[in-house]
Order: C-alpha cells, then structure tokens, then sequence
C-alpha cells in the first residue's frame, strides 16, 4: 500500500510540473482529439472518389471535425460528440483549433448506437460567427446542406449555394454527405482551457490569435495548407 501511494504522489507531482492548470490525463485528452481529428480528416482524403472535393476545401472558411461521434437510440436517436473547429484568419492562414461538443439530432430511424465520424465545412463568415454563440443549431442558425464527393468542381459549385455549412458523416467505411440538421454545437470551455493551459474562449482563440498553435494540429493543419485559400 505504501508503494502504491508513493507512486501515485510522484505521479501527481510530475502532471502539475507539466501543466499548472490541468492534470496530465485530460492535457492528453484533448491533444488525442486535436490528432484524431486530424487523422480523420486525412484518411477521408485519402478515399478515392468519396473524398471532399478539392475545390470546396479551398473555399472554405472553416473546418470542423468530430472524430468518433455516438450515435444511438431505439427509433428516434440521437448523438454526442468532442472535435475541433480551426478557421482561416484574415490572410487566409488557419488558426489554432478550438473545442467544441456536438449533440442532439437524429439522424433518423435507428436501432443500437454507433460512432460515426462527423466533418462540416463552413462556407462563410456568417456562419462561424453563429458558432461563436453559446449555442448553434445546425438548419436553425444556419442552412446546413449535405456535401458532395468527388472531385467535381460542377458539384461543389452547386453545393456551395445550398448551405452556409456542408456536412459529411464516415461510419463504417462509408463516407458521404447527411445533412445534419437540429444538431447543437457549443464551445467546450473545459476543454479549451485543458489544450492552452488557461482559461481562453473559442472567439479568443479563433478570431484574436492570442494562443500558439499546439503540436497536436500539426497534421491536421499541414493537410488543410495543401488547399490555399480560393475566394
């Protein structure tokens, strides 16, 4: 028992030297989200011809990716996820990715539960203002259209036009449009303090550049800057 508890002191000791604010496990935590986001991203543009078209990405003005989202229910279902959203700044550069939480929504008819990735690209100021708001509501707070894949720049043009945001869902191999309406998205303070250190909102980090980019979105980012920005 004593060795026990000696252990579990110097591990104590080790995760406060690392970071003042948060605790080892849930500094881990979030990176593991911000690299999983990042891997998800990069493996759906990896699959041929079910990929989002290179010329959306170029015109987007945000990306959101919510890696392993449950969804479950008996009948009407719902879902819960953690991702990241990371936005172009003014000179068109990504900033650093902030948390959010999605959740609420069905779907559809449905039996058990599943995890699904979610990835949402968002086509303009307006809407990523909306998710700067405490809530968001995907179809109330912005028109939320299913995206297409491949690589036809015919098809995206026309997406672009339907939605202020595009979605996307990967479950079970598959990857596709859905569209995702009546789901929520809200900033996820605990999160965003664990990732910085300190207590920083999504606006901050989004729109003021007052934190560094983390190592974790290394990947993620070096991914997205192969689609410069295309007005």
């Amino acid at each position: 028992m004593r060795k026990f508890t000696s252990i579990i002191f110097l591990a104590t000791i080790f995760c406060t030297a690392l970071s003042p604010v948060a605790n080892c496990a849930e500094d881990n935590k979030w990176s593991r989200l911000v690299e999983e986001s990042g891997k998800v991203l990069s493996e759906v543009q990896q699959m041929p011809d079910q990929s989002i078209p290179e010329d959306l990405l170029r015109k987007a003005s945000g990306v959101a990716v919510f890696p392993n989202t449950i969804s479950a229910g008996f009948g009407i279902g719902g879902k819960y996820g953690q991702g990241v959203i990371i936005v172009r700044d003014k000179n068109g550069n990504w900033t650093p990715p902030a948390i959010f939480t999605i959740a609420g929504g069905s779907l559809g008819w449905q039996i058990g539960g599943q995890a699904t990735d979610f990835v949402l690209l968002i086509m303009n100021k307006r809407s990523i203002d909306g998710l700067l708001q405490s809530q968001f509501k995907l179809g109330a707070d912005a028109n939320v259209a299913a995206g297409p894949v491949g690589r036809s720049a015919e098809a995206s043009t026309d997406a672009q036009l339907k939605g202020g945001i595009l979605s996307y869902s990967r479950s079970r191999g598959l990857f596709a449009g859905v569209k995702l309406e009546g789901a929520v998205i809200t900033q996820h303070w605990d999160g965003d303090e664990a990732l910085y250190g300190r207590p920083v909102s999504a606006e901050s980090i989004l729109m003021k550049n007052i934190v560094k980019m983390p190592e974790s979105a290394d990947s993620l980012v070096k991914l997205l800057n192969k689609y410069p920005y295309k007005k």
